[in-house]
């Protein structure tokens, strides 16, 4: 056998179409396919064997995107009648952004899920209603009827009984009416203590309730997703995301976001170390109270009656980042029902909260 000159130069390796046969005279034939190859590997720019090139690391952000996207498409994959709870907040506008780019360009096959609870901010409603407009997306709106009925609010019946009837029983309602298997949600370990000890995909039983002590192993990212019947799992592909990676993220994807977020002139009334923006007439003043206005804007947002404002002049997402570089304190100390000893957040998401 001969070997091709070509092969061997730039490989160190023979080209399978190179060999010789002698005739009985014992004159050599060449192989016809053997000067093509030959010439056409003298002429190919690029040798046989190629070295791997290196690949350029993920940001850190990159990272945290790919995670929730394979979250999700693992969700849409799994379970079979997926939902996404969007409550209009940032880690939600987020989460929408995520699934929309998930499954681009097509539709999302998960719809939207709101719990209304008839005290939100007039403007996250407003913001809503456009953004599923723009998107396309499903949206499924709930209401307890019952709490309706009874006339439930956070300033006639108080934080906690507001809170177990419109969000708690009312997001209850909401996955049975539909037999949703799985919802996905925007909280993230960094929040709350309770939440930091809680599993990506969350077990809850029959009866929509979460028991710390029977959470089920996540290793090497793999995720469980076998339900009985009746049974549900809680998704929260934003786990490991921190505040300051929420806002990263929208300023770098320029995501849009209620404009509460950002610091204004609003009429505010201190009630127990909390600043509460007077949205509508349903709030009533307290003897001797007066709304000022006041440059202030919200880290998170709920019912408006139970969170309170920061005073800030972060207008712009620059200088939200900023602040957020600085800040010592969670989020959640705007949450008036994050501080009712009697109603504590592991509680709450033991009887079936968010």
């Amino acid at each position: 056998m001969s070997l091709c000159p070509a092969c061997i130069s730039r490989a160190g390796i023979a080209c399978r179409y190179s060999f010789s046969v002698r005739d009985r005279a014992g004159t050599s034939i060449r192989s016809p396919l053997e000067p093509a190859v030959s010439a056409q590997l003298a002429l190919s720019a690029k040798p046989i064997v190629s070295l791997p090139q290196p690949v350029a690391a993920l940001s850190h952000l990159d990272r945290l995107e790919a995670e929730s996207i394979h979250i999700l498409r693992e969700v849409a994959a799994e379970f079979r009648n997926p939902v996404l709870l969007y409550s209009v907040g940032k880690d939600s506008s987020v989460l929408l952004h995520l699934l929309l780019k998930a499954f681009a360009p097509g539709r999302p096959p998960i719809p939207l899920l709101h719990v209304d609870t008839g005290w939100k901010f007039r403007e996250m409603i407003a913001f809503r209603d456009r953004r599923v407009a723009e998107t396309g997306v499903e949206l499924r709106v709930h209401t307890n009827p019952e709490g309706v009925a009874r006339g439930i609010g956070p300033i006639s019946h108080g934080a906690a009984v507001h809170t177990d009837v419109m969000k708690t029983q009312g997001l209850k309602q909401a996955l049975d009416a539909h037999g949703f298997d799985a919802a996905i949600g925007g909280a993230r370990r960094d929040e709350e203590k309770s939440r930091a000890k809680e599993r990506i995909f969350s077990f809850r039983n029959a009866q929509h309730r979460w028991d710390p002590k029977q959470q089920r192993p996540e290793l090497w990212s793999l995720y469980n997703a076998r339900i009985a019947s009746g049974e549900s799992v809680r998704v929260f592909p934003l786990s490991n995301w921190t505040e300051l990676d929420i806002w990263l993220y929208i300023y770098r994807e320029r995501i849009e976001v209620p404009s509460l977020y950002l610091a204004a002139e609003r009429p505010v009334v201190e009630r127990d170390g909390a600043l509460i923006m007077v949205d509508d007439e349903r709030l009533p003043l307290r003897d001797g109270e007066s709304p000022t206005i006041r440059s202030v804007r919200f880290r998170t947002l709920g019912c408006y009656p139970l969170t309170g404002a920061i005073e800030s002049d972060a207008d712009t997402l620059e200088k939200v980042i900023a602040e957020m570089l600085v800040a010592t304190t969670s989020e959640r100390q705007g949450r008036v029902i994050d501080h009712d000893p009697s109603a504590s957040m592991e509680k709450k998401k033991q009887e079936g909260y968010f």
